[in-house]
Parts: structure tokens; C-alpha cells; sequence
């Protein structure tokens, strides 16, 4: 198809096409739109009625591969803008093959209906042989013919719907819906094989859904009704394996179901559990395993009774049923297979049925009785647990339950449960008689099974002496029972081995769980120390009571709990702060898998666009390879013409070259071989003339012969006459000599017969001899070996005795030995703990001697704390005090007039204050400074400088001054830093000797501030 011809162009063409007859084309001509380069660009509107056609006549051609490639195609292109167009796509391509399959039938029904020629003759000669070499019948032949192969083109559509559209979030719906159809004709058409493998398909898709889940569009299992949608299907799948009667898929299914509800966030409904748990009981019971029936039913009800909305009558079958189930499990019932295989099987049906751990018949009971299910039961059932379960009469059980079982064996609701409650009935009655009887010979016990035998229920045995013996036998060789059969005195004898392993009476697999009347051996000898030691201690209390404890006592137990509860404490605020670590681990865990998560997404993105990178160079290497195709296209026509020609040539074609419209090699072999077909079709249409009148010539042959061939069989007769007599007289002459010969034989013979019985004689007597002397020497051999065998069975005891008393030696040493190590390890712990409480101790002392020694430390710093404190209190106020006296000097020097220097400096050339010196800062004392000189240029002046607060000679008499006075330090020149006053230290803080320090004040000169304020 040309690039540039439009999708409605195309259906045009191929329209026109089918008018003409020509189907084929007309499909090659929309699947080659499938592959235009524009056909990913056109209108659904316009792809919609294209597809559907192209349906239509894949379906008509069963062209089944083409349909998937153009389904695959179509949505790929219409996923992502119109998911309805696809479901009315996949919609009308199954129903057009249901459709041809249905019209397939009606035309095998009519040819079977009008096929007869003769209704009179039900069989012709023709029918019989055929039927006698395919072994088919006529309808059979016929479906075969017609109806098979659009029923195998329904199954490759429902398969080709199914993959197209699988793993997609948008089409799951109608994939969900195809599949409950496909389920459908695989239960209408009996379809076991294809109904398999469209489980496993199923099953495939549902395990690629994680391998898929980084593309666009996927499934998300999370997703509530998606996994609702899936749930479905199973359960549909479910329903049709059970009707078909495919048990094994029927089990798989119920795992596929069981794994899918373990991914539910919130619990399936009721009923749908209720369906779950009704078809798990079909299923044990087909498998025989009567233990997970029972656990079966038993849920079942339970869901039943919560749900409701059942008659009374009904409630009453279902509670008999779990009755009966429950009754049905034999008792003492083992698996031959290994422990752990076993296990492992146990554990897998009890998680199918949601149990935690593998169920038993007493559990089951237990259960089934807790529900009210025996006063909710009928009758018979009643009755039936009364017997098997309260009463105990071996002698008579089988009797009294004989009735019972015809009567469940005449419901068809409890005819299945027969053989289990048969075998369980044995099962009873020979632990029961174990705890009555030690021997008890097989025909009693073969006169108490013998009711069993009137039972006469389709699908049970018949319960003769061997089945009987064998099942004693299995249960001997399970460990079921300890018997030991005597054929030779036909007896059984139960043994009961005071030493023989005791099983768990909890577990399904111990015939402890029958109630016994009398303790066995084993359970006495079990049970006997234990007896003694209660006895023991009930004497001792009664003859030394144990004293009250005193109130010092139950103070220290008290203060024992106090500190228990401490240690708790302690230890839930640690679980604490641990929990509190963890949950700020998983936030940064969290964190990182954001990170990891964005980085991922990242990732994708580059490999997203690699990928169309490589898609680009994908379709350049397509356009490379379609150039290619069309140069091989162009070379293909130009071959054909030359073999159109040459085949025209040999007068093979018979056809206009000029007039074809594809010159192709295929159309040319095509219409070659229909050419063949029609020239071998008049050929045989010769020949069957040819033949038909080789038959009529044939039968003319045979109408002329007819008068003669009565007087050919008379000839015939007198022929055969002539020779009988010739031949009975040459038989008759050979007998008459051949008695003869035998009469002189006998004479001759005669002479010689006294002779033979000498010799006979002679032989039989020395035989006789020969006999008696081989039997005396057999009999001599027998009595030695019976001798050798008495000795060798006496030694053998003899050193069996020896060895069991070795061992008994050997195991009371063992035990001896095993008590000293016991005494020793427990001194060994004791001394242990007293070295592990006295190094307790000595740790304890040495850390309150440290803690004593940190105090006196602490203390010591507090003291030379305060000193310190107390001492730089004092320096402040001397310090203030010559401050105070430094500042009444300088007001005094101010009151008092100096004479000024003969020398007048000019105010240029020094430094003077122009005002008022600034006033102190309000509580704190300005301590006086050094004027600087002025940093103007010419020479020192001494008096240049006065005025300004005094010399080096005023401040010399002023440290006179103080010194000879005493009650305050010499002043200290004045300095920049300005000290604070005094404050009030506040109380010392346990701060383990350290102290706060304040922040001291920098002092600034005036001019700066000035300049700063400017």
C-alpha cells in the first residue's frame, strides 16, 4: 500500500475487493496499512471501522497470527487516548468466532440429520466398514470435520485477547472479562486441556506483573479493585476446575486464590470466602485426605453460621455433614512419607486454610460441638456420634453401627463418607479391644467386623478376612498398634510394653485421644514417680506447714519488688529510647529511599531517552531496509515476468500476462498449481467414466454366463464323486495292511515278555535300596542340624541376656556419672555467683569512696572560690577609695590659682582642653589619665602642659601622701580600660568549680565618641 493513500481509501479498496471475491487481497491490502508510517498518526474515527473490517476478515480466512499482529498494533496506538475502542475491537473479534463456531454446529447437525438415505436401514455397508476402520461415529466424524477447527480458532482468539491485553491498568476490566469467557467455553465445549492452559497463561501474566511494573500503564496489586477484579477470575477459575472435575488445577487455583488474599489490605467478602471453602472440600475429599475435609467444612460453617439467611433445614444438612466429616477422620491415621515432607504438606493445607497450626479429629469435635452442630444434626448422625464417641462396647459396635451406615449410605449427601467411617470404625474397635483384651482370637474378631459386610454402598469394599488382617498389619507397621499375630494359633495378641513411647494425646496421629477405661502399662510406669512425688509433698505439707513469714520478711520481699519495678522501669525507658532511635533511623531511612528513589527515576529517564535514541536509529535502519525491500521488490516482478513468460512458453500457463495485475513468483506457482488441479479433476472425471462403463460391460459378462453356470456345477459334481470313491477305496486297502503289520508285530513282541519283567524286577528292588539307605542318612543330617540350630538359638539367648545386662550396667554408670557432673556444675555456679556478688561489693565501695572523694574535692574548689571572690572584692574598693581621693585632690588643685610662665606658648603649639572634662558615666568612677602631646611640630616646653591636672612632681606627692597615710594603695596611673564596680556575687551554684565571667566594658576615648556622634 502506497504511503500517502488515506485509511478510507483503503477501506474503500478493500470493499470492493470482497464484492469481487476477493478476500485475500482485500486482507493484504489492510494489513499492509498496518505497516504505513502514517498509520500512528491517523483518527481512531477513522482506524475504528478499518480494524473492524480487518476483524471481520481474519476471522472469516482464520487467519488467527494476522488478527494478534493487527490487535497488537491497534493498541499500542489507542491505549493511551480511547481504551473503549479496543474493548469494542477484542469484543467483536470473540464474538465473530463464537459466532462461526456456532453456525459450525447447526451445519454438523443438519448433515448428521440428512446423511441417512434410507431411514428404514439404520447401517449401511458403507457406514459399517468405515466405522469398522476409524473406530468413530458418524457425528463424530462429522464435528471432527467442521466444528473442530473453528473451535480451535475460538481458543487461539480468546489466547490472542488475552496476551494482547494483558499486564495494562486500563484493560484490565475487559482482560478480566475474557477470561471469565474463556472459562465459560472451556466448561461449555468440555475443553480439560485448554482449560489447563489457560490457567498456566493466567498464572504467567499474574507473575510478570512485578517484572513489568516500571512501565506506563502497569498493574498495581495494591490497588484494592484491581485485586478484587483478579480475586474474580480466580474464584471463576476455581468454580469451572471443580466442574470439570480437574482436581489438581482445582488445588492450584486455591493457592493462586490464598495468595492473592494474602495481599489484600482489608478482608474478602463472606461469601466469597464461603464459596473458597465449600470447593476446598470437594477437593480433599476427591484426594482422600479426610483430616483437611473435616477442617474444611468446619470453616465453612463458621462463615455460614456468621453469614445467615439459611432455612433450618439446610442448617441441619450442613451441620450433619460436619459431623459426619469430623467422625469420618480414622483414628490414629499416619502418612508413610517422611517427617518432613509431611510437615511441610501439613503446614502448606493449614495455611490454605487459614490455621496456624495442622488440625486433629478431638480439635474438630471439640469445635464442631462448641457451634451446637449435634443438637443442630439429624438423627442418625446423632446417633452415629453417640456410638463412635460416648459409648464404649467393642462387642457390639459394629453391630450397633452397621444400621447407622446403611441408612447415611442410602442419602447421597452422605454416601461418600461411608468408606471413612469404615475405616475409622476399625480403627476404634481394635483400640478399644487393645484396652480390654491382651489376646483375641481372628475369628472373633472377624464375627465382630462381620456387620461391616452387609453395608452394601457403591465405592465401598467388601471387608474380607485378608483386606481386614492386611489394615491390622498397616497398623502395626505404622505404630498405630503393638500386636503380634499367631496364624498357627489364630490369634492376635495386643501388647502392651511398659517402656514403649507414650505419643502427644493432642496430636492427630496417636490413638491416645480414644477415651480408655484403664491406664495402660506404659502410662502407669510413666506416671508413677510423679504419682509418688505429689503424694510425697501433700504429707510433708500436712505434717510440717510451712511457717508464716515475719514482717522483716515481707518488707524485704517488698523492697525486692520496689527494685524490680525500678530495674523495669529503667529498662521500658531504655525500650523507649531505643523505639524513639528507631523511628529516626526509619526516617532517614526513608529519606535514602527517596533519594534512591529520585536517582531511580533519574535513571529511568536517561534510559528513556536512550531508548528513543535508539528508536530513532531503529527507524533509520527501517527506511534503509524498506529502500532494500522495494529494490527486491522491483527485482522480484521482473523474475516473475521472465518465469510468466517461460512458463507460457512450455504451455504450463494459460493465462494473459498482459492481463494479470500482480506479476508475482507466488500468483504464478498459485496459478499454476490450479491449473494442475483442474486438468487432475477432469482426469479423474475421465476415469470414473471409464470405469463406469468397465462396469456395465462387467455386469453384461455376468448376465450372459448365468444359464451356464448350472451345468458347470453338475459337471463339477460328478467330478468330485469319481474322486471321493477312488479315494475311499485307496484309504480302506492302507488300513487293512496296516493291521496286519501290527498283528505279526504283537507276536514277535510276545516271546520277550517274560524277560522284561525279570529286569523290571531287579532294577525296582535295588532302587528300593538305594532309597531307604538315602532317606536314613537325610533323616541322621536333619536331626544334627535341629542339634546345631538348638545350641545356636540357646547361645544366642544366653548372649542376648548378657547384653541387655551390660547395658543396664553401662546406663546406670551413665546415669551416676551424669548426676556427679549435675552436682558439679551447680557448685561451680554457686561458687561463680559468691565470687561474682563479692566483686559486686568491692565495686560498690570503691565507687562511693570516689564519689566521697569528688565532694571533698568540690568543696575545697567552692572554698577557694569564694576566697578568691572575697579578695577581688577588697581590690575593687581600694581601688574605688583612691579613685575618691584622686578625684577630692584634683577639685582642690582646681580651687587653688597657679601662676602662669614668663614664656607665652601659643595656643598652636600645644594641646588644651577647650572645655569642661566630661562628666563620668553614672556609677562608675573615671580614674584620671596622661595628657597626650599635642602632635603638633616644635619644642618641648616644660609648663606647656599645666592647667591640664599636674605633673610627674604633683603625682609623686600624691604616692607620698599615701604611702606615709597607709589606709589606701598608691594610685596607679591612669588607664584606658574602665573597671566596673562592685556587684553582688550571687550564691555559688553547683557548677563543679566553675564560674560565669562577666563581659567587661572597653573603654573609648572621648574624641572618638565625638568624631562617632559627628
Amino acid at each position: 500500500m502506497a504511503p500517502f493513500t488515506k485509511p478510507e481509501t483503503v477501506l474503500k479498496q478493500a470493499e470492493g475487493l470482497i464484492s469481487v471475491g476477493q478476500t485475500h487481497a482485500a486482507l493484504q491490502s489492510l494489513t499492509e496499512m498496518f505497516s504505513s508510517k502514517r498509520f500512528r498518526s491517523t483518527p481512531l474515527a477513522s482506524l475504528e471501522p478499518i480494524m473492524l473490517r480487518f476483524i471481520e476478515l481474519c476471522v472469516e480466512l482464520r487467519k488467527g497470527r494476522t488478527a494478534k499482529e493487527g490487535l497488537m498494533q491497534y493498541k499500542n496506538i489507542a491505549q493511551n487516548s480511547s481504551v473503549a475502542s479496543i474493548e469494542v475491537v477484542v469484543n467483536r473479534f470473540i464474538q465473530l468466532a463464537d459466532a462461526k463456531v456456532q453456525e459450525a454446529q447447526e451445519k454438523a447437525d443438519k448433515a448428521v440429520a440428512v446423511d441417512v438415505d434410507d431411514l428404514e436401514a439404520s447401517e449401511t455397508p458403507e457406514s459399517i466398514l468405515l466405522g469398522a476402520v476409524s473406530g468413530d461415529q458418524n457425528k463424530d466424524r462429522t464435528d471432527r470435520a467442521l466444528v473442530t477447527p473453528w473451535l480451535k480458532f475460538l481458543w487461539e482468539s480468546y489466547r490472542t485477547a488475552l496476551e494482547t491485553l494483558k499486564n495494562n491498568a486500563r484493560l484490565e476490566t475487559i482482560y478480566q472479562q475474557i477470561a471469565q469467557q474463556a472459562f465459560k467455553f472451556c466448561l461449555k465445549h468440555q475443553r480439560k486441556v485448554e482449560f489447563r492452559r489457560l490457567c498456566e497463561t493466567l498464572r504467567l501474566h499474574l507473575s510478570n506483573v512485578a517484572k513489568y511494573a516500571h512501565q506506563p500503564h502497569s498493574i498495581n496489586l495494591s490497588d484494592p479493585d484491581t485485586l478484587q477484579h483478579h480475586l474474580d477470575t480466580r474464584f471463576a477459575q476455581l468454580n469451572t476446575s471443580v466442574e470439570l472435575e480437574l482436581w489438581q488445577e482445582a488445588f492450584r487455583s486455591v493457592e493462586d486464590v490464598h495468595n492473592l488474599l494474602t495481599l489484600a489490605k482489608k478482608a474478602p467478602r463472606p461469601a466469597m470466602m464461603a464459596n473458597y471453602y465449600e470447593k476446598l472440600t470437594k477437593i480433599f475429599l476427591m484426594s482422600g485426605n479426610a483430616l483437611y475435609h473435616a477442617a474444611a467444612w468446619g470453616r465453612y460453617y463458621a462463615i455460614v453460621m456468621a453469614i445467615g439467611g439459611k432455612s433450618d433445614e439446610e442448617m441441619s444438612r450442613l451441620a450433619g455433614q460436619v459431623l459426619v466429616s469430623a467422625l469420618a477422620v480414622p483414628v490414629g491415621i499416619q502418612s508413610e512419607q517422611g517427617a518432613e515432607e509431611t510437615k511441610g504438606k501439613n503446614a502448606r493445607l493449614s495455611a490454605l486454610l487459614g490455621l496456624t497450626r495442622t488440625p486433629t479429629r478431638s480439635g474438630l469435635l471439640r469445635e464442631a460441638l462448641s457451634r451446637n452442630v449435634l443438637k443442630l444434626s439429624p438423627a442418625t448422625v446423632k446417633s452415629l456420634y453417640n456410638v463412635l464417641e460416648v459409648t464404649f462396647d467393642p462387642l457390639t459396635l459394629c453391630s450397633s453401627v452397621s444400621p447407622l451406615l446403611k441408612t447415611l449410605g442410602s442419602d447421597a449427601l452422605y454416601a461418600s463418607y461411608v468408606p471413612l467411617l469404615q475405616h475409622a470404625l476399625l480403627s476404634r474397635i481394635l483400640s478399644q479391644l487393645s484396652q480390654v483384651y491382651t489376646t483375641i482370637k481372628i475369628s472373633n474378631l472377624l464375627e465382630l467386623v462381620a456387620p461391616l459386610r452387609d453395608v452394601a454402598v457403591e465405592g465401598t469394599g467388601s471387608y474380607d478376612d485378608e483386606q481386614i488382617e492386611a489394615y491390622v498389619m498397616g497398623c502395626a507397621r505404622r505404630g498405630e498398634l503393638n500386636v503380634r499375630v499367631d496364624h498357627a494359633a489364630g490369634s492376635i495378641t495386643f501388647a502392651d510394653s511398659p517402656f514403649a513411647a507414650v505419643e502427644d494425646p493432642s496430636s492427630s496421629t496417636s490413638m491416645a485421644n480414644v477415651g480408655a477405661i484403664q491406664p495402660s502399662t506404659s502410662e502407669f510406669v510413666r506416671t508413677r514417680l510423679s504419682s509418688i512425688a505429689l503424694t510425697l509433698h501433700n504429707s510433708l505439707t500436712t505434717l510440717y506447714p510451712p511457717a508464716q513469714p515475719s514482717e522483716e520478711e515481707q518488707q524485704a520481699k517488698f523492697a525486692a519488688l520496689v527494685a524490680a519495678a525500678q530495674a523495669e522501669r529503667k529498662a521500658l525507658q531504655i525500650r523507649r529510647a531505643l523505639v524513639a532511635r528507631r523511628r529516626e533511623l526509619l526516617s532517614e531511612l526513608s529519606v535514602r529511599k527517596e533519594k534512591e528513589e529520585a536517582s531511580r527515576r533519574a535513571e529511568i529517564t536517561r534510559r528513556q531517552q536512550e531508548e528513543e535514541a535508539r528508536k530513532a536509529a531503529q527507524e533509520l535502519r527501517n527506511k534503509e531496509l524498506e529502500r532494500a525491500r522495494r529494490e527486491i521488490e522491483i527485482i522480484r516482478v521482473e523474475e516473475a515476468k521472465k518465469l510468466a513468460q517461460s512458463l507460457k512458453e512450455k504451455g504450463t500457463l494459460k493465462v494473459d500476462i498482459s492481463d494479470m495485475e500482480s506479476l508475482s513468483t507466488d500468483n504464478l506457482m498459485r496459478l499454476q498449481v490450479e491449473q494442475l488441479e483442474k486438468e487432475k479433476k477432469e482426469l479423474n472425471e475421465r476415469m470414473r467414466i471409464l470405469a463406469k462403463r468397465l462396469d456395465h460391460i462387467e455386469r453384461a459378462y455376468r448376465k450372459e454366463e448365468r444359464p451356464l453356470l448350472a451345468k458347470d456345477y453338475e459337471q463339477q459334481q460328478a467330478n468330485d464323486r469319481a474322486v471321493f470313491e477312488q479315494a475311499q477305496k485307496a484309504r480302506i486297502e492302507a488300513h487293512r495292511q496296516a493291521h496286519i503289520n501290527d498283528i505279526e508285530t504283537k507276536k514277535r513282541l510276545t516271546r520277550m515278555l517274560s524277560d522284561y519283567n525279570q529286569i523290571k524286577e531287579a532294577v525296582t528292588s535295588r532302587r528300593g535300596e538305594e532309597f531307604a539307605k538315602k532317606k536314613e542318612l537325610a533323616q541322621k543330617k536333619m536331626e544334627e542340624e535341629k542339634a546345631k540350630r538348638r545350641a545356636a538359638v540357646l547361645k544366642a539367648r544366653e548372649e542376648e541376656r548378657l547384653r541387655l545386662e551390660e547395658e543396664e550396667r553401662i546406663r546406670r554408670e551413665q546415669e551416676e556419672e551424669e548426676a556427679r557432673l549435675e552436682a558439679e556444675r551447680l557448685a561451680e555456679l554457686q561458687r561463680q555467683e559468691e565470687e561474682e556478688e563479692a566483686a559486686r561489693t568491692a565495686a560498690e565501695q570503691k565507687k562511693r569512696e570516689e564519689e566521697e572523694r569528688l565532694a571533698a574535692v568540690r568543696k575545697q574548689r567552692e572554698e577557694e572560690r569564694q576566697q578568691a571572690l572575697e579578695a577581688a572584692r577588697r581590690q575593687q574598693q581600694r581601688e574605688e577609695e583612691a579613685l575618691r581621693r584622686q578625684a577630692e585632690r584634683k577639685a582642690a588643685q582646681a580651687q587653688t590659682p597657679q601662676a602662669r610662665p614668663t614664656s607665652r606658648v601659643q595656643e598652636s603649639d600645644a594641646w588644651r582642653r577647650t572645655g569642661p572634662p566630661p562628666s563620668p558615666r553614672p556609677g562608675v568612677a573615671t580614674p584620671p589619665r596622661s595628657e597626650s602631646p599635642a602632635p603638633a611640630a616644635g619644642k618641648y616646653r616644660p609648663g606647656a602642659l599645666g592647667g591640664g591636672g599636674g605633673g610627674w612632681r604633683e603625682r609623686m606627692a600624691a604616692k607620698q601622701q599615701a604611702a606615709v597615710s597607709g589606709d589606701a594603695t598608691p594610685a596607679r596611673p591612669a588607664s584606658p580600660v574602665v573597671q566596673p564596680p562592685a556587684r553582688e556575687e550571687p550564691a555559688a551554684k553547683d557548677n563543679d568549680g566553675f564560674q560565669t565571667v562577666e563581659k567587661k566594658g572597653v573603654w573609648r576615648p572621648s574624641r572618638l565618641r565625638g568624631r562617632d556622634g559627628a
